[in-house]
């Protein structure tokens, strides 16, 4: 085994990309690209540390939960969540971020690089209301790049075919597995006890 260190090393095994993976990048929000968001009920958040720690965050509503602001600006809702604020410390510390958009029996994403900034603003904020609560803070990214990213990962997954869905849970309840992992003494609870519970708050 070998580790690669250069890039020039990396060329020597990738190809270099050319055509369509190098054209299809745009710089703004056209309308295939608000018609998938508008549709996504899913994405996944990346950001990092000023000292380049990466991380990544599931954010998912109801269909169209961001909203397009304009042609390079997009409007994330923050919803309640565990409090550790992995995401926005890291936005702080260096603004950019990168999205994937899923829409749930498409095989393509939605890749979105760019900026980001937290705001609180109340008009904002009043835009993402949802059963009479507001977000605490809503995520404004500026779109520097912007492309469709091919259907390889999920078809090879086979992420949306029915059959490859598990019939039952593979895999101990989240308050098993914590227990297992750490010395918290927590109550275990069901899948159902867990569902009840978020459902509470969920906004």
């Amino acid at each position: 085994m070998a580790k690669i260190s250069s890039t020039e090393e990396l060329r020597r095994i990738y190809d270099q990309p050319k055509g369509r993976p190098l054209a299809k990048q745009i710089d703004r929000l056209e309308a295939h690209c608000r018609r998938f968001i508008e549709l996504s009920p899913f994405l996944i958040m990346a950001t990092s540390s000023a000292d380049g720690f990466g991380d990544a965050s599931p954010k998912g509503e109801a269909p169209g939960f961001v909203q397009v602001m304009d042609d390079r600006t997009l409007a994330i809702p923050d919803r309640p969540g565990n409090n550790r604020l992995d995401s926005m410390t890291n936005l702080l510390d260096n603004p950019k971020i990168g999205l994937i958009f899923l829409i749930p029996g498409v095989n393509e994403t939605l890749r979105i690089n760019g900026t980001a900034e937290i705001r609180d603003d109340d008009d904002l904020l009043r835009r993402f209301e949802v059963n009479g609560k507001l977000p605490k803070t809503v995520i404004v990214v500026t779109a520097r790049e912007v492309y469709l990213h091919c259907a390889k990962a999920l078809m090879r997954s086979r992420l949306w075919d029915a059959d490859a869905q598990a019939p039952e849970r593979p895999i101990p309840t989240m308050s098993e597995m914590i227990r297992d992992q750490t010395d918290l003494d927590i109550p275990l609870e069901t899948e159902e006890d867990m569902r009840e519970r978020y459902r509470a708050v969920l906004y």
